[in-house]
């Protein structure tokens, strides 16, 4: 087995590293984000928020307001236009937070109830912190629990999957783990905040927006306002990160009823604070597995329940139990989702949406198994990996988690582990080392794609592609430049803009294979038409791809990205004090197209698991039913001093259905990094935390309640 790293000899320019094309202009500002861009005449509005969790207004005493220094409008639900939001969208129905100001309803604290438009931002905020909602309040009800009474099965067929006589399994097994296991409410907080600029122009709404995916947010805002669709461009030229937070929101929303209203320009930014009632964020869970296994560790039953919350206005599944579905087979194999609606802001997708709070859960859990067992985790798992996909039966596309597992293994120094916990002391610190196993879907998503060749020797690429930090430009340039036999120095890559045609969004994990599939197929074709020789024309010559029937296509199978996290913990019991001292992982991603980036994201996203397993928490007021700590302030991420050397690598894993052999790896660096933490924190301290986030309390009141030192108790 091989690995592949930046020093590999590759041919072509996919697998080589290369610096983004737009990177100097970002670092020294010339590359302008959506917040930014200068429009004449632009005004600027300010949301305004509801302060109770459920209720009516009353009223909205928006006359003082209205006469208030550069003040151009209020609007709200006694005079906003009228919306539809009785559509399905690229990917379903829209959340109802979207349709601003159509009643007097209050769902949630954080619901917009009005917008200032003012000649400035500062004169707008000003105004709307002065602005007057009256409320008629009633009783909230925002509190999480495991066991809530009003917990309820989904509809659809995902929601909970069934084989096998779970309670004789588990009668008959060697070893039990029976188990609960709990995640908090996590938010996104890209580095750009949402914004967006609406005007119109030429007759057409055109919007300048920070996104995910230009397509789909000018299909939904056609929708949403009942407009032809070619009558909607959007861009999103430079996006400052998104991880499954920046779709259609109610800032893109409130931008168009004002410049419709104005007949000028206008701009909505959100707070950091707005963030995080308005553009959704991961649903904390509450999960519970219960594993049955044989002497020699192999599974005969798994159960895997997963219970997590919604708002009463929308439903949105975090899919936790999703992760046992594929990673390991049973005899008795169930999962099921469960959800409660609360009077709380919709959840959404946040990198890594199921598998990085369900792989905490099934990780912690495999690794009580193999203590119980004293089998070591890393051949557990190797013996539990399954012939087919558990629940569906299909075949794998390709499953290199035990390559993963090996390599890992080997670079960490796994093998001089002793198992016992406790046992390693650095004066005040005691050290231990865990892992976990790691999986995310590789999906692809249709998508349009033209490359031009130019007079001038040069090519064009035009791929509505969302680069959102991810270095998107490049990664093109280079499958193009494969493709066509050339330098990607010639290669000239647009996108972020609507007018460019369908493309699937970035997200998933699916922007990346999704794109490159439809460049390599039209730079194929006009790397074919150039062989036939003869000039190109004035106006360049174009191929065109469409890879809506290849993907419609393919044969189904289990397709999934692999990793294996590695991480080195010590822990002051005195102080409760936890530190990531190192962490590895290694995976099984397709196609790596840039390494340079590639490692990026990998460390990026097992920085964030850092933050998962040890500062994240959104905490919600019971009796106010709002945030206590929507700031970077009191939510804390990940600090410089947090991180320790972070060590991303993958092994070769080539996917051959894929024409440049891609999977995805934007999500699967955060999966199992939580786990891996925390059962580093167990082999220190003979103590499970089965609940996030490892605080310093936690540990202390964990410590405290061990019955000796040579036990270990759940915390």
């Amino acid at each position: 087995m091989t690995t592949t790293t930046d020093s590999t000899t590759v041919q072509g320019a996919v697998g080589s590293s290369r610096t983004r094309v737009e990177g100097r202009d970002k670092v020294t500002g010339a590359a302008r984000y959506a917040g930014e861009i200068p429009f004449a005449e632009l005004a600027h509005g300010w949301l305004v928020l509801s302060t109770v969790a459920r209720g009516r207004i009353r009223s909205v005493e928006d006359a003082p307001v209205r006469s208030m220094p550069g003040v151009l409008t209020v609007l709200h639900h006694g005079n906003a236009p009228r919306i539809d939001t009785d559509y399905t969208g690229m990917l379903g129905r829209p959340n109802p937070v979207v349709g601003l100001f159509q009643h007097d309803r209050v769902p949630f604290v954080g619901w917009p109830v009005a917008l200032i438009v003012a000649e400035t931002s500062e004169q707008a905020r000003e105004a709307a912190e002065a602005l007057v909602v009256r409320y008629d309040e009633e009783p909230h009800d925002v509190e999480f629990l495991a066991g809530h009474a009003g917990a309820y099965t989904p509809d659809g067929s995902d929601a909970e999957t069934e084989k096998g006589d779970l309670e004789a399994r588990l009668r008959a097994a060697a070893f039990v783990v029976d188990e609960e296991y709990s995640t908090p409410e996590e938010h996104h907080n890209s580095m750009e905040p949402h914004a967006a600029t609406a005007r119109w122009e030429g007759g057409r709404l055109d919007v300048v927006d920070s996104n995910q995916g230009t397509f789909w947010v000018s299909s939904e805002l056609a929708s949403l306002f009942s407009l032809d669709p070619g009558s909607v461009r959007v861009r999103s030229e430079h996006v400052g990160g998104g991880f499954g937070s920046k779709g259609l929101a109610p800032h893109q929303v409130a931008a168009v009823m004002a410049t419709t209203l104005l007949h000028r320009p206008v701009r909505v930014v959100l707070t950091r604070r707005q963030m995080f009632s308005l553009v959704g964020y991961r649903s904390p869970t509450a999960q519970r597995i219960t594993l049955g296994a044989g002497p020699d560790g192999r599974l005969s039953a798994f159960d895997h329940r997963a219970l997590s919350l919604t708002s009463t206005v929308h439903e949105f599944i975090e899919s936790s139990a999703n992760v046992g579905r594929t990673m390991y087979d049973a005899d008795a194999h169930h999962t099921r989702h469960q959800v409660v609606r609360l009077d709380v802001p919709t959840p959404t997708w946040m990198r890594a949406p199921g598998e990085a709070p369900g792989s905490f859960a099934v990780e912690s859990a495999l690794d009580e198994l193999a203590e119980r067992s004293g089998i070591d985790p890393v051949e557990l798992r190797a013996r539990n990996e399954p012939a087919a996909g558990p629940v569906s039966g299909l075949p794998f596309s390709r499953r290199n988690l035990r390559a993963c597992l090996e390599e890992g293994a080997r670079r960490f120094g796994w093998a001089e582990r002793d198992p016992r916990p406790g046992l390693r002391r650095e004066g005040r610190w005691l050290l231990g080392t865990g892992m976990a196993a790691a999986s995310f879907p590789a999906g692809v998503g249709p998508s349009t794609a033209a490359v031009t060749a130019e007079p001038d020797g040069t090519y064009t690429v035009r791929i509505n592609a969302a680069d959102i930090g991810t270095g998107a430009r490049t990664a093109m340039a280079s499958v193009a430049a494969d493709a066509l036999r050339t330098d990607p120095e010639r290669i000239r890559v647009r996108l972020g803009d609507s007018d460019l045609g369908p493309a699937w969004i970035a997200g998933g994990s699916m922007g990346t294979r999704s794109w490159a599939w439809a460049v390599r197929l039209a730079a194929d074709e006009l790397r074919e038409l150039l062989a036939l020789g003869g000039s190109v024309p004035p106006e360049g010559l174009t191929t065109r791809a469409d890879t809506s029937d290849a993907i419609g296509a393919m044969a189904q199978k289990e397709r999934h990205s692999y990793g294996a996290q590695f991480a080195e913990t010590a822990v002051d019991v005195t102080t409760g004090e936890v530190r990531v001292r190192r962490l590895l992982g290694i995976f099984a991603a397709g196609t790596v197209v840039n390494p340079l980036t590639a490692r990026s994201q990998l460390v990026g996203g097992m920085t964030w698991g850092i933050s998962m397993a040890l500062h994240e928490e959104a905490v919600r007021d019971r009796a106010s039913g709002g945030y206590v700590n929507a700031d970077l302030a009191g939510y804390h991420v990940a600090a410089h001093a947090d991180v320790p050397h972070v060590e991303a690598d993958w092994v070769d894993d080539h996917d051959p259905e894929d024409p440049v052999g891609i999977k995805g790896i934007g999500e699967i660096g955060i999966v199992g990094v939580a786990a891996a933490i925390a059962n580093a924190v167990w082999h220190a301290t003979g103590v499970r935390h089965r609940r996030l986030p490892i605080r310093p309390d936690r540990v202390l009141a964990a410590e405290e309640a061990r019955p000796g030192a040579e036990g270990a108790s759940g915390a």
